[in-house]
């Protein structure tokens, strides 16, 4: 697979910001940009607003919505029913919303997104690519939890994340290494605000770090990753906490924010640590002792290991992440090239010449893997 094209047309909303209103930005492959802060808190106006900037001003790259074929959305949580990509019906609207508890911060708005769509453009056909897809094949051993065999009846099983950028980089890695992707033993480490990681043995997905929800596994900005579950219990047993107070604990106030006290931006972490902030420092070891752990995790899944991939916004940015999650690895025969690494605009193979396991920074493209997708469905080739 070769680089992703880099796309025509690029919108984003923000309410994040300021309540009652929206940021909005476009940009095009040309150069051209536009960014408007607008009195809109409804989903659906934010979303007709957006879609004007592809059909007129300096963005304008169609010369009606009429030329939209098809809608993609990422869709965190497929839960046991959807192991792949799908046109979107009533149905399929049902399953998301039935597993919002499971992915309560990304379900909801996946479904908003959807329905926004159905308004403003009718019955233009929208597609849904799950998170949980590529993990799906996972072994049983892998995929399940070690709690009552009710457990397994009633769905609850580790499903993974991150799916659609965990698939994309394993089938640009088999590009990059020029070889067949049946035949690698690949870690991916998909490391941005979120963090998780998968084993993928002959282009499938055998383990992962995150599991019946995206809190499980590695630390990441703000959540706090695999803890004892028995921490929980004591916290409601003794301080009086509540599901709902748990929940923003863990998600929200955990992680690198909650141990640096500083920011879950990475970057901020590491610069407060090289002021000598105590708390950002251990906070920045602590993200690379979990990494690391778990890295062997999944190189015990794998039995073998022919390359790793940093990908996501700490993944390709971080030359301390990439040398620090590397080293214990040496002894695979893994070495990073002696110059200085630094990020880069193309995807880059940072190893060493000699090195016996290849070390790939690449650059996730959900989007592009989402639009592949839609023309998967929707055009099925045979």
């Amino acid at each position: 697979m070769s680089q992703a094209p880099i796309p025509v047309w690029r919108g984003a909303l923000d309410w994040t910001h300021q309540e009652g209103k929206v940021e909005l930005s476009a940009k095009t492959d040309t150069g051209e940009s536009c960014k408007e802060v607008l009195p809109i808190d409804n989903k659906v106006e934010g979303i007709e607003a957006m879609l004007k900037t592809l059909v007129e001003g300096p963005t304008q790259v169609l010369e009606g919505l009429g030329e939209i074929v098809s809608v993609g959305h990422r869709v965190v949580h497929g839960g046991r029913d959807y192991q792949d990509s799908v046109r979107i019906d009533k149905d399929v609207k049902e399953a998301i919303r039935k597993l919002i508890p499971l992915a309560p911060s990304h379900n909801p708005a996946n479904l908003q997104g959807i329905e926004a769509m159905e308004k403003v453009l009718g019955d233009v056909p929208q597609v849904a690519v799950f998170d949980t897809a590529f993990h799906a094949c996972m072994p049983d051993e892998a995929s399940t939890y070690p709690g009552p065999y009710e457990w397994v009846e009633k769905g609850i099983r580790r499903y993974g994340f991150h799916g659609i950028s965990h698939q994309y980089v394993t089938q640009r890695a088999a590009a990059m290494l020029d070889q067949d992707v049946t035949t690698l033993k690949l870690i991916t480490c998909h490391l941005g605000n979120g963090c998780s990681l998968a084993a993928v043995k002959h282009g499938y997905s055998v383990d992962t770090t995150m599991g019946f929800t995206p809190l499980d596994g590695l630390m990441m900005g703000s959540r706090s990753g695999s803890v004892d579950p028995g921490i929980l219990i004591h916290l409601m047993r003794q301080e009086g906490y509540t599901a709902d107070q748990l929940d923003k604990l863990l998600n929200k106030e955990s992680g690198l924010k909650g141990m640096s006290g500083v920011s879950n931006d990475m970057r901020v972490v590491v610069e407060a640590a090289g002021e000598n902030n105590h708390q950002a420092q251990l906070a920045v070891n602590l993200f690379i002792h979990r990494l690391r752990r778990e890295m062997g995790a999944m190189l015990a899944s794998l039995g073998g290991l022919d390359a790793i991939v940093f990908t996501a916004g700490i993944g390709e940015n971080s030359p301390l992440v990439w040398q620090k999650a590397c080293e214990p690895f040496e002894f695979l025969g893994l070495k990073l090239r002696d110059d200085e690494l630094s990020r880069a605009s193309e995807d880059q193979d940072i190893a060493a010449p000699s090195s016996q396991v290849r070390v790939l920074v690449i650059h996730t493209q959900e989007e592009w893997a989402i639009a592949k997708a839609c023309m998967n469905v929707l055009q099925p080739v045979g």
